[in-house]
């Protein structure tokens, strides 16, 4: 049968894609990102080299399937042979080849290049010139820089009205935050992996690492960008029904720009210790408020302040938010609407944000909350006063 020009194109398309190089032709649509680290471009030539190993074992498998079928047919009057007797070296030897082929492929041309990989991949502290803590919990990531003394929040950018088709979906939908993690580019940094409270699952595909957090546990990775750009990622596990709301971006800069952002970080750590000793207005404190819940607390006590019934308790109506939170001490009541932000809930979802927000951004929250969604309180927390039940 003669084969269509349809036929003819589409076997030109799909012989280069089986044989020619993965990375020739990693810019489509159903490939890998363009890896950007040592970690991706291993991963993709071992994955791009254990492809062709296994077409070819296919073509050749399939070759002599398709040659026996044809060769020995019925109707070419091919007489079935009757093995008798002792096995003969020829017998034994395509018996024994196949066997021997497939050890020598798996554990020389497959396994010692996934070894060198894994073990590449292992080796965390060699030569390591920076260490990121990444603190995963429902559903934000946290931001660490022991050595610049750099904490902040990364959260989901995308508005709840995009979330609810209530406005026009934007390019990246669901993959873009508010704080993104900023790394420099050609320098080996540790990343050391945690979580508060569920499982969840650092990964960047273009990066070539994925690794879980897990609670009570410090897990770790690196990554060795060597290209400047913005790459995105996720949270790879099902860590509850806010799971496809916690997005990672990375933003890598060259090393002065990075050493430029850490300077700005910490002038605007020395402004939040400047603003814990300021006396607020009502309405700073709700402007504020209103700011940092619709970044940290919406997406589990949602805008209305009503919560996800059997899974987070609405802030409306609540007696934590409408009791009191300090004793006549000026000391924290336990359980008390501020204790509750400032240490969290053992056992539960609810977090300690002592160590992630700064005293304004505490005060101010909490103020927003005991009057707002229906709550009518009538008082303020002051930045002072948080700071002073650290």
């Amino acid at each position: 049968m003669r084969k269509t020009g349809k036929q003819l194109t589409l076997l030109s398309g799909i012989v280069p894609f089986l044989f020619a190089s993965g990375l020739a032709h990693a810019k489509s649509i159903w490939d890998f990102q363009e890896p950007v680290t040592p970690i991706a471009h291993d991963s993709m030539t071992v994955s791009v080299d254990f492809q062709r190993i296994i077409m070819v074992i296919y073509a050749v498998v399939f070759a002599i399937f398709i040659y026996s079928i044809f060769r020995h047919r019925k109707n070419s009057g091919v007489q079935p042979a009757a093995f008798t007797g002792p096995r003969t070296k020829w017998q034994w030897a395509l018996a024994i080849s196949p066997f021997l082929i497939l050890i020598y492929i798996d554990y020389v041309l497959m396994g010692i290049p996934a070894f060198h990989s894994i073990v590449n991949m292992e080796d965390t502290r060699t030569a390591a010139e920076m260490v990121v803590k990444v603190t995963a919990s429902q559903w934000k990531w946290q931001y660490e820089y022991p050595e610049e003394d750099i904490r902040f929040v990364s959260t989901i950018a995308t508005t709840q009205e995009q979330i609810h088709n209530k406005k026009t979906k934007g390019e990246h939908y669901l993959q873009e935050v508010d704080n993104p993690l900023i790394l420099p580019t050609n320098k080996k940094v540790r990343i050391l992996l945690t979580s508060t409270d569920v499982i969840h699952s650092w990964w960047v595909p273009a990066f070539g690492v994925k690794r879980d957090a897990v609670p009570g546990y410090l897990r770790e990775m690196w990554v060795n960008i060597d290209k400047p750009g913005t790459y995105r990622g996720q949270c790879a596990q099902l860590c509850g029904d806010g799971h496809s709301f916690m997005p990672i971006v990375v933003e890598a800069i060259a090393e002065p720009q990075f050493r430029e952002w850490v300077a700005k970080k910490k002038a605007e750590g020395s402004l939040a210790e400047t603003a814990a000793g300021k006396v607020w207005s009502r309405n700073e404190l709700m402007v504020k408020g209103e700011e940092i819940y619709k970044r940290v607390c919406i997406a589990c006590h949602q805008a209305d302040g009503k919560g996800i019934p059997g899974a987070f308790p609405a802030l409306a109506g609540s007696k934590i938010v409408n009791g009191p939170f300090l004793d006549n001490d000026d000391r924290l009541i336990k359980d008390g609407h501020l204790d509750r932000v400032m240490n969290g809930k053992p056992g539960s979802a609810m977090q300690a944000f002592k160590n992630i927000l700064s005293d304004a951004e505490i005060a101010a929250v909490v103020t927003y909350e005991r009057n707002s969604f229906g709550n009518r309180m009538d008082d303020m927390v002051q930045p002072s006063q948080v700071k002073a039940l650290r």
